[in-house]
């Protein structure tokens, strides 16, 4: 059943009710001043700077605007708009009143922007400060250590804290306990200090146990911030002038089963819960110079279509939680896909075309850690080329038909760099890696078939889909696969996919979502958080959670 109102993800920052951000040469200053009475659903109010699925749409929104419409920024510094606290992170009372389902989509979409943040300043020189002016607990502090540093005031109260397990019987649900120790290194039995106190901690132990960089008295707090906001600029290869572009309000029509925009089609098929996205190439004359990219803005076709593909791929997964299968298909020129790849190849050390780069590496692997099966049709008039063939190898299955006797109907696919590493999926390994194992054998033969379009049974051989089916079968073979997919435990399912689709390398991200998908998952739907008796369930409300110490 869709959920109601639904919600959309699109907005600006004359919209923003939480954030608001000012450029000051290469330094964004970013302040969170959360409204208490706009949350994005009834029922709780945000009180002391504590965040819900709202909050974070602003954010995402707003790291994208730095990203695109102000260039010359190499350095953004997150505080708070509110005296003595910082964020208290995501809201209790939301959780308490929220299903399960929303609880960890949030929980998913939280953790996403939190891996944006580090994607920018790994790839693209987007270096980030957590100013923390005040108490800091919970996801306000997984906000801010997915900075690059981390500077606390050190004024006698505010502390740094994880208090899910002791106060609400959850985990930091947003890699929290991860970062702690993958990125900070906090030796771990300091960490188990740290995350079963509620206190925190503060001041100089802050930085003995590697919680913080540094700390500050109040009187030098900004002088402190701003210097290491300086010195993290020095570090990046983001432009110390230039025009950036704006991006303007994603356009869609709306139907009860559909989406549409210029280059990204969704139809629901509620009967079979379903839904296919269809990824259109670019039609006319593309851009192929920097000063006609430029001139293009964010209506280039691969920026247009990145944030359209996104912006479907978010509305999917919190509106439409029935629709538990996603058929990817692409139509239109394979050639004119081809081209916009070498365009973006041939730019790729320009801002904009690394900043598009790096929005559509984040668009794809938004569908990788979506819980949804993900099936690939190959099928004529079909543009799986290039950054599209990406779409056939995030896929569960792709399937593929043959046409010997049609050759000018036949589909085929072509490879070209963006195959190859460009957009790498989250644990930084290309689908073709991650597909092939790293072996050297296949992934050299994908190699040599660069350019060459391929029909299904050379594919097929190369081992680049999952089927290669004559047009007598195909029809009964995918109403079967797609049929036999809806009729199987989506919990299983889940579970399934996001073993199989991240079998290979591990590194923090993976093991972020990966324990967001088991443990917290699971953890959500125990009483001893979420029963009459439940911790979560019980605060702020004066009674004590009765817990089931039964260890399972």
């Amino acid at each position: 059943m869709q959920q109601q109102p639904s919600v959309d993800y699109r907005t600006n920052p004359s919209q923003y009710r939480h954030w608001s951000f000012e450029v000051d040469g290469s330094i964004a200053r970013m302040k969170l001043d959360i409204a208490e009475d706009g949350g994005i659903r009834p029922g709780y109010k945000l009180k002391l700077n504590s965040y819900d699925l709202g909050v974070d749409v602003e954010l995402h929104d707003a790291l994208n605007r730095i990203r695109f419409e102000h260039p010359q920024v190499r350095t953004v510094i997150v505080t708070s708009g509110k005296e003595r606290i910082f964020c208290s992170g995501a809201n209790i009372f939301m959780l308490g009143v929220s299903s399960h389902a929303w609880k960890v989509n949030f929980c998913k979409f939280t953790n996403e922007t939190r891996n944006g943040i580090e994607d920018s300043s790994r790839h693209d020189g987007l270096k980030f400060v957590a100013a923390v002016n005040g108490a800091c607990a919970g996801g306000g502090y997984e906000l801010a250590l997915a900075c690059d540093e981390i500077v606390l005031i050190d004024d006698r109260s505010s502390s740094v804290s994880l208090p899910e397990v002791p106060l609400l019987g959850v985990l930091p649900g947003t890699g929290g306990l991860t970062r702690v120790t993958d990125k900070r290194h906090v030796r771990h039995d300091l960490a188990d200090i740290f995350c079963t106190s509620v206190e925190g901690v503060r001041g100089q132990r802050a930085v003995d146990w590697r919680l913080v960089d540094a700390v500050a008295k109040p009187a030098q707090f900004n002088e402190v911030v701003n210097r290491h906001a300086a010195k993290l600029g020095e570090r990046s290869s983001r432009p110390g002038s230039a025009k950036g572009i704006a991006l303007t309000k994603i356009e869609r029509e709306q139907s009860a089963d559909g989406l549409n925009y210029a280059h990204v089609g969704v139809q629901i098929d509620r009967s079979r819960r379903t839904a296919s996205i269809t990824v259109r190439a670019p039609q006319g004359q593309q851009p192929a110079s920097i000063e006609a990219i430029e001139s293009a803005g964010a209506s280039w076709w691969p920026l247009a279509m990145g944030r359209e593909l996104d912006d479907a791929i978010l509305h999917l997964r919190t509106n439409e939680l029935d629709v538990g299968t996603w058929v990817l298909k692409t139509e239109g020129d394979a050639a004119a896909v081809l081209a916009a790849d070498q365009s973006l190849i041939a730019h790729r050390d320009h801002w904009l075309v690394r900043e598009t780069i790096g929005l559509l590496r984040r668009t794809f692997a938004r569908l990788d850690v979506s819980s949804r099966s993900l099936f690939a049709l190959i099928e004529p008039g079909s543009c799986f080329a290039g950054m599209l063939a990406e779409l056939a190898f995030c896929a569960d299955r792709a399937y593929m038909l043959v046409l010997p006797d049609e050759p000018e109907r036949q589909p085929v696919i072509t490879l070209d760099e963006f195959n190859f590493g460009l957009l790498p999926l989250v644990n930084e390994q290309s689908r073709l890696q991650r597909r092939f194992y790293e072996e050297a054998a296949p992934l050299e033969a994908a190699r040599a078939a660069v350019g060459r379009a391929l029909d299904g049974d050379a594919a097929l051989q190369l081992g680049l889909v999952t089927a290669a089916l004559d047009d007598i079968d195909w029809e009964d073979e995918i109403r079967i696969a797609i049929e036999e997919r809806a009729a199987m435990s989506p919990d299983a399912l889940t579970g399934l996919e996001a073993n199989l689709r991240f079998a290979g390398k591990e590194n923090m991200v993976t093991r972020i979502f990966g324990r967001l998908s088991a443990w917290q998952n699971w953890i959500f739907n125990r009483p001893n958080a979420v029963g009459e008796k439940g911790a979560l369930k019980l605060y702020g409300t004066g009674q004590k959670a009765g817990f089931d110490f039964n260890r399972v």
